[in-house]
């Protein structure tokens, strides 16, 4: 699809577009392209930019991740998808592991996703060969890596499914996650919540992973940082409702 520069919804109708050509190629599950449309529903609310509660959580995330023992970015198809050179630079930058894991899992999907980060730089990518599960999930997504994700301190997990965030927490590990809805189980079950577009997140963690090194974490509540993104989101509501007259 054509769409000039100009067009005021150009980078959201893009993202669409990564979407569902990645679903046409076997990497999206139909299930994604449908979390993706709920999460613009909160980007549009918080203006399609990256809010201050998410710049604090992405330097606090660049903190953790930074000075990791075993840090391991969890890599789904709509990452993949719509931010693959973004995911393997910040995997670079750490630097950190990249293991592929799926709620929809099929042999097909992991091995275009992991050919797909490799086309994209990715040197090394976790997955299709599981060898540990994650205590707690009787599904799929329970099959991971001893060196990946079951080895991890700190695990980022962009559009993470609620179920695995909070067994990744019982397994003591800090569970940082990317999602626009500051209200899902992922977002309340994380350690650090980024109420931001991935394709704006991981860039903007990336840029400060080098500065962060070596520093102490920053103060940083992530309730308060959730409550704080709600009443965002609530003032914008209210807006829109008085610009009705």
């Amino acid at each position: 699809m054509s769409v000039p520069k100009s067009h005021p919804r150009y980078e959201s109708l893009m993202r669409r577009e990564r979407l569902v050509e990645a679903y046409k190629a076997g990497m999206v599950a139909e299930a994604g392209m449908i979390a993706h449309g709920r999460g613009e529903a909160f980007d549009y609310l918080l203006g399609e930019q990256t809010i201050p509660e998410a710049e604090e959580a992405e330097l606090a995330a660049a903190c953790l991740l930074a000075n990791a023992k075993n840090p391991v970015i969890s890599v789904n198809g709509n990452v993949a998808a719509l931010c693959p050179e973004a995911v393997v630079e910040l995997a670079k930058a750490i630097p950190a592991k990249l293991e592929v894991n799926l709620f929809y899992r099929t042999d097909k999907r992991m091995r275009l996703i992991t050919k797909h980060l490799k086309d994209h730089g990715a040197r090394e990518v976790l997955g299709t060969k599981p060898d540990a599960l994650i205590p707690g999930l009787e599904h799929a997504r329970a099959k991971c890596t001893k060196e990946g994700i079951h080895g991890a301190d700190v695990i980022l997990v962009p559009l993470e499914d609620g179920d695995r965030a909070q067994a990744l927490r019982k397994m003591g590990k800090t569970t940082i996650v990317i999602d626009l809805n500051p209200l899902s189980r992922s977002a309340m079950a994380a350690s650090v919540t980024i109420v931001d577009e991935v394709t704006r997140a991981l860039p903007n963690i990336a840029k400060s992973v080098g500065r962060m090194r070596g520093k102490p974490m920053p103060r940083f509540d992530n309730q308060a940082n959730l409550r704080s993104a709600v009443d965002r989101i609530t003032s914008s509501l209210f807006e829109l409702r008085f610009a009705y007259g």
